[in-house]
């Protein structure tokens, strides 16, 4: 900055500088005083610049300016107007002085590179660079052009009125008004072209529209748009410019459009469009008084924003301007969440100024798109709900510009899966960044905006295969898409039609081949970032490593759908889905038969090839179908619990009447008269009995009766046709209970709750709170009905009744209607009737008498004790069974005789487990099995011991270390998971057996070939930390480098990945301890000292 700079500005300093207050008449007014202040500041000014050497140069180029402005009336009278004159003057005095300078820095050559240059040198500054206080002097003088000389001249409703924005203002607006009317037009052009030369300079250009670009804006609009008037006064202030002054505003106005920062144009567009209202007081104008009173803005005003403003927004980033112009600075409380919706609701209304909506949409939706994209956190927060509310707005207002322009281009990643490569090679594999994004895309719109719609619906149902088969990929890794795969998948299921719905699961479980899913020569694999890329598929050169790879994709793909439905418990589509199944299932059990007897003789001579093709596979594709259908029912019948299959009584009944359905079909096909199946027998009469406990719930309502009034056909049907005469009797009793809805009960009819509704007459026994509703009863219940029904229809004749009414009674008896040992109430029978049953052929009958019976022995009764040893016996015997449900009772009753007997029967137990079952009724060839059954037993009493493991866990860890050596691998794996829970318990008395316990298991982990045995020895560790805690350094101090290192060698060399996390997680362990150890919890503590 040169020496005449600052003199420049001490020139516009005295010009703007208030002075001392002097004495004014008591009666004049404010207008007054400001007036003579302007005229006292104006006449000190030419003082100082004729008297004062200093100012010789400002005084030179001042009248080089005032010859060269054709605006600069010496003799005007009024003022304001000569002291913005002079403000001019000065500042363009100053532009001048300063342009010159700028173009002789910029010609000037650098100084000498001999010159020593430190990097703490600065460059050297330009001379237009103005300091702080020369700006605060800049920016006086400038508010004094634009509040006398800019804004008095705007028309009414043209810009924010001086009057609204200060005190001061107000005085200045009543000030200029009130004199006589001057060339208002030609004044508001001269200051708006005074202000423009300013802006050219860049160092001035920032102080002219930091503050004052509305005011600008709003001239150059009038000078350039405001239409002529009709009047005669009204007419002569328009002509006052000419048609090329008027254009030159109008390309002025274009220019500072398209040159400013867009945010804040677009704010002030839309402050200059909106046109506060004015006061009546304020709105006389020094102009023509016919001007209307009113502030809002003019018809022509609002138009010509409105169009400046549709075209800042069709122009690239256009979108991201407006969002910032309305929601800049904000908080992100609850007025911005509406600024939001506002904003939105303006991007998808397509302007009248526009040539086409397809245009528009076409230019503006990608927009939208990218501001779901923005990093940081309250922009982004703002930006997304803009994008999401306006993609909702669109999808309800113009669903199909909305399908063209958003939703089609959102979700093309997930369609490019799809497309399976036609030619040779495929063409271009989806990056992980395009899946990354398309997914948070997806699950902002459509889980997080929550707004369900068919489009939207619509829209994501051709994808969602592709996003299942990604959501199987993401379980299988750790993946940061896992989350929104399941929540967009979920959200579908929620939100989609049921008939929908249910299509979709069948897509996803295979039932209805590979649809829309992803293409057969590409798959995802794991993406540098966490997340997933789609890339070709190599092809396996071996069928056999193919129908492996396609058989265990589909199995795993079936797991995570079963994950899926688990996560719906709160809704019905699972029963649905299930019940769905289960219809087909009887559908295709009554075709089968048909199919076979109906198949036709192909006539070859009449088809081509093809079709020959065609109608020889067709019934092997029908098999395929049936046989996925069945895994599909096995696996969620094995997976997911009652409460999420059958939630309501309605989903009971449907399930029943398919059961029912199912063996009238089976009675229909039937060859003769004494041929069934035992099996279906014993379920249908389970599902009757479920009928019966639905019957004797205490509240049953209208709705359930008509729900279960289904059922009346196919018991009508049962009662005539079904060989079995207790399940005919069945059949008709309950067919009566229902046509009649309870009003009539046989006699031997369960009396859970009578037909009156009298809760004092509830049985208490049955294990059921007396409020409960009548659809918890499942399944499972009822397979706790069927021991005691299964006695009269059993092979024992001792047990058979001669009446129909005793039949019905022992099969509908509520006695066993819940389900495992904790609420079992038994009858008063002998031992000896139990250890019977026990030993009964039929599997819930026997099932039930072992649950009973660890009853007995977990509640010391009498007879239990004396007979430990049959019952033990009886107890091993089953442990050998092939059904789950027997052997699995059995592990339970062997674990409640060691808990009350430890030391004679874990001895017998560990024998067992080393050597194998010792009955002599054991099948050897089962002994593997057998083994890994009584490990069952050991581990769980293992876990019950608590401190008793220090006295009877020595044997244990001898048994478990040895078996760690034995030839099988489950059996070594399961003695690790034994040895396991046991450390967990043992504490200090582990000492001792550190050495050989480290010893074993760092042998096993490096030399071990078995994957498996590798987890287990990994997992041992990590739970013999856990077990220890803050007591790890005391009782393992001299082999816990060894596990560490062990465990670091898992990390770096094991290629099992499993492996790995165990061995991950036990480090973490380490690190937990080792950090309490090394810096111990600081506590404030009081101590008390007796000094001897």
């Amino acid at each position: 900055m040169t020496l005449g700079t600052p003199v420049i500005l001490s020139a516009i300093h005295i010009l703007t500088k208030p002075l001392e207050a002097s004495a004014h008449d008591a009666q004049s007014s404010h207008q007054e005083a400001l007036l003579a202040v302007l005229r006292a500041n104006r006449a000190l000014l030419h003082e100082r610049l004729q008297s004062d050497s200093v100012f010789e140069e400002v005084r030179r180029l001042r009248e080089d300016v005032m010859a060269a402005a054709g605006w600069f009336d010496s003799d005007t009278e009024d003022a304001a107007w000569g002291f913005v004159q002079e403000c001019f003057l000065l500042l363009l005095t100053l532009v001048r002085h300063l342009s010159a300078e700028l173009e002789l820095f910029q010609h000037t050559p650098a100084p000498s590179a001999s010159r020593q240059r430190t990097p703490e040198m600065a460059p050297r500054l330009p001379p237009d660079v103005l300091g702080v206080g020369q700006q605060q002097t800049l920016g006086a003088a400038l508010q004094f052009v634009v509040s006398l000389g800019l804004c008095p001249y705007l028309a009414t409703g043209v810009g924010v009125p001086l009057g609204r924005r200060s005190a001061f203002g107000a005085m200045v607006d009543k000030l200029i008004r009130g004199g006589p009317a001057p060339a208002a037009g030609r004044r508001l052009f001269t200051t708006t072209t005074v202000l423009l030369q300013l802006a050219e300079l860049s160092s001035l250009a920032t102080l002219v529209f930091t503050r004052h670009l509305g005011d600008v804006l709003a001239a150059l609009c009038q000078l350039g748009y405001q239409p002529c008037r009709t009047e005669r006064s009204g007419t002569q202030e328009r002509k006052e410019l000419s048609a090329e002054e008027c254009q030159t505003c109008k390309e002025a106005l274009k220019s500072l459009v398209g040159k400013v920062y867009q945010p804040m144009m677009i704010k002030e567009l839309l402050i200059l469009q909106g046109g506060p209202k004015q006061s009546g007081a304020g709105g006389s104008s020094r102009g023509p008084s016919s001007r209307p009173a009113s502030g809002s803005a003019p018809t022509w005003l609002k138009r010509l924003c409105g169009q400046l403003l549709s075209q800042l927004l069709m122009q690239p980033k256009g979108v991201q301007a407006v969002v910032r112009a309305i929601l800049e600075g904000g908080t992100g409380g609850d007025s911005d969440w509406r600024k939001c919706d506002c904003v939105a609701r303006i991007l998808v209304t397509c302007p009248q100024q526009s040539a086409s909506a397809d245009t528009y949409y076409r230019q503006v939706c990608h927009q939208i798109l990218d501001l779901l994209h923005f990093k940081d956190k309250l922009t982004a927060q703002q930006h997304q709900r803009v994008a999401t509310r306006a993609v909702l707005f669109m999808v309800q207002g113009k669903p199909g510009m909305a399908q063209q322009y958003l939703l089609t281009p959102l979700l093309r990643p997930l369609h490019y899966c799809t497309a399976a490569p036609n030619e040779g090679h495929f063409q271009a594999a989806v990056e992980e960044w395009e899946l990354t994004r398309c997914m948070d895309d997806v699950y902002k719109i459509w889980v997080v905006g929550n707004s369900p719609s068919a489009p939207l619906l619509e829209a994501l149902d051709p994808v969602l295969p592709v996003m299942f088969s990604l959501f199987c990929f993401t379980k299988q890794n750790v993946s940061h898409l896992r989350a929104p795969c399941q929540e967009i998948l979920l959200w579908y299921l929620r939100h989609a039609e049921t008939p929908a719905a249910l299509s979709a699961l069948q897509r996803l479980s295979g039932l209805r081949g590979q649809e829309n899913d992803v293409a057969a020569d590409v798959h995802f694999t794991p993406g540098s970032d966490g997340g997933a890329r789609l890339s070709p598929r190599e092809r396996c050169s071996e069928e056999d490593d193919a129908l492996y790879e396609k058989l265990s994709g589909e199995q795993w793909r079936l797991e995570c759908l079963i994950h899926l439905l688990a996560e719906l418990k709160d809704c019905d589509l699972p029963g649905d889905f299930f019940l769905d199944l289960l219809q087909e299932l009887a559908g295709w059990a009554a075709a089968t038969d048909e199919d076979e007897e109906d198949e036709p003789e192909l006539c070859v001579s009449t088809m081509t090839l093809l079709e020959v093709e065609r109608r020889l596979l067709a019934p092997s594709s029908r098999r395929g179908q049936r046989l996925a259908l069945l895994q599909v029912l096995a696996v969620m019948v094995d997976c997911l619990p009652h409460t999420v299959l059958l939630r309501r009584t309605s989903q009971i009944v449907d399930f029943l009447m398919s059961m029912l359905q199912r063996a009238l079909v089976g009675l229909d096909q039937a060859p003769g008269p004494n041929l069934g199946n035992p099996v279906e027998s014993e379920t249908l009469r389970m599902g009757m009995g479920v009928v019966a406990t639905l019957l004797s719930g205490p509240e049953i309502s209208a709705e359930d009766y008509s729900s279960m009034s289904r059922l009346l056909p196919p018991l009508e049907s049962l009662s005539q046709k079904h060989r079995d005469v207790v399940i005919q009797e069945l059949a008709t009793d309950l067919r009566a209970v229902i046509a009649s809805h309870g009003a009539y009960r046989p006699e031997d009819f369960p009396a859970v709750a009578p037909p009156s509704g009298n809760p004092e007459t509830t049985v208490k026994n049955n294990g059921v709170p007396s409020r409960e509703k009548p659809d918890m009863q499942t399944e499972a219940n009822a397979s706790a009905i069927s021991p005691p029904s299964s006695r009269p229809d059993g092979n024992s004749p001792s047990n058979r009744h001669p009446a129909s009414s005793g039949r019905s009674a022992a099969r509908l008896s509520p006695k066993a209607g819940t389900s495992g040992t904790r609420s079992l109430n038994p009858p008063t029978k002998p031992l000896s009737d139990w250890l019977l049953e026990a030993c009964d052929p039929e599997v819930p009958t026997r099932a039930y008498a072992l649950r009973v019976l660890t009853q007995m022995v977990q509640n010391k009764n009498p007879e239990a004790v004396q007979a430990q040893e049959k019952v033990l016996v009886l107890f091993l015997e089953n442990l050998e069974h092939d059904d789950s449900f027997v052997y699995l009772s059995a592990i339970q009753g062997l674990f409640a005789l060691a808990d009350s007997y430890p030391e004679r029967i874990l001895e017998l137990l560990l024998k067992d487990f080393q050597h194998g079952p010792s009955l002599p009724t054991s099948n050897t060839e089962r002994s593997l099995e057998s083994r890994l059954k009584v490990g069952e037993v050991l581990m769980r009493a293992s876990r019950a011991m608590g401190e008793l493991a220090a006295h009877l866990g020595r044997p244990l860890i001898v048994v478990f270390l040895r078996g760690t050596r034995d030839p099988d691998q489950s059996v070594r794996a399961s003695s690790l998971s034994n040895l396991g829970e046991l450390c967990q318990k043992l504490d200090y008395t582990l000492g001792p057996l550190a050495q050989e316990l480290s010893s074993c298991l760092t042998a096993l982990i490096k030399t071990e070939k078995e994957a498996e045995v590798r987890r287990a020895a990994v997992h041992v560790i990590t739970l013999l930390l856990r077990g220890l805690g803050d007591k790890t350094t005391q009782v393992l101090g001299d082999v816990l480098l060894d596990l560490y290192r062990a465990l670091k060698w898992v990390v770096r060399s094991d290629p099992d990945d499993v492996a790995v996390l165990h061995a991950q997680l036990a480090l973490e362990e380490i690190d937990d301890v080792m950090r309490k150890f090394i810096f111990p919890e600081q506590k404030l503590e009081k101590k008390i000292v007796v000094l001897p």
